[in-house]
């Protein structure tokens, strides 16, 4: 057997037995009381757009694609959702303090002006998630008028 044969048999076999290492799935299924729309008013419209185009990363409740059965596919997608929910967690949004909702709904609207969110490799996968002007206008309009309503209320 030719030492390339080897190598690729080699892969071959370790892309075949990582297939068994699957990170545990972001799946809660159940409806927090903590959740922002329980806690805020969010327009339908407005909800529709970040389920879509946000809750798959900022929430407890993953809709998986084909690729994440696939390592390492899984991996990656499982650190993105780690990282999201780390900075923003929509299913958390009320154990948040007043101060830290302000601070979180404030990152939204420069995230979503900045073009930072959704994350350009989500949206390579994910066509459906890339948000049209008028749907950006929406929920940067939103996220800084719920931002102001909180600071009025302190």
């Amino acid at each position: 057997m030719h030492r390339r044969n080897k190598i690729l048999l080699v892969l071959l076999i370790t892309f075949g037995a990582i297939q068994f290492i699957q990170p545990a799935r972001n799946k809660n299924g159940q409806a927090s009381p903590t959740d922002i729309t329980r806690i805020h008013a969010v327009p339908p419209s407005v909800h529709a757009v970040l389920q879509n185009a946000c809750y798959d990363c900022h929430s407890n409740n993953t809709r998986y694609p084909w690729y994440s059965f696939i390592q390492p596919g899984s991996w990656w997608m499982a650190s993105h959702i780690k990282k999201g929910k780390q900075d923003l967690n929509f299913n958390e949004f009320g154990s948040y303090s007043n101060r830290k909702q302000q601070s979180k709904l404030k990152s939204i609207a420069n995230s979503i002006t900045d073009g930072t969110m959704p994350i350009p490799s989500y949206l390579f996968l994910h066509k459906n998630a890339r948000l049209s002007e008028g749907e950006k206008e929406m929920l940067v309009n939103w996220a800084k008028n719920m931002a102001d309503s909180l600071q009025a209320t302190k």
